[in-house]
């Protein structure tokens, strides 16, 4: 009975590591993410994803935005001691793309017509550029 008692002991320590392991490896992997403009939208674990023969390492499938806005599914290795690292980096989809609007073009070549007069008039002439001052 005590073998029993001390059996279930073990095993549910061994559950809360795991759970308390796998909430910390989620948290590094948004904060991962997020630190390059990114948003994580899910995190599972796959414990015989790519590369587990061998390998200490948990690894989880990914689906994350990138700071462009584009879909990715991944594989991504992480533990406490070597951070994060995704393999098997999928595009799902691209991000649209606004075309910008000719009013904006036009505006932006007007500001930088200005600026350039601006430029051209507030330059005293002896520091005007003459290839002959090389």
């Amino acid at each position: 009975m005590e073998c029993f008692v001390v059996a279930i002991v073990l095993l549910g320590l061994a559950l809360a590591f795991r759970f308390v392991a796998g909430r910390m490896d989620r948290d590094r992997i948004r904060v991962y993410v997020e630190s390059r403009g990114g948003r994580v939208v899910e995190a599972t674990w796959a414990p015989f994803g790519p590369g587990w023969f061998g390998s200490g390492d948990r690894i989880y499938e990914v689906r994350f935005v990138d700071g462009e806005g584009n879909l990715h599914h991944a594989h991504c290795k992480t533990n406490t001691w070597t951070g994060v690292y995704f393999t098997e980096d999928r595009l799902v989809s691209m991000a649209e793309k606004a075309e910008p609007s000719n009013e904006t073009l036009e505006e932006q070549n007007r500001l930088l017509r200005a600026e350039i007069e601006r430029l051209r008039t507030n330059r005293p002439q002896d520091e005007a550029f003459r290839p002959s001052d090389r």
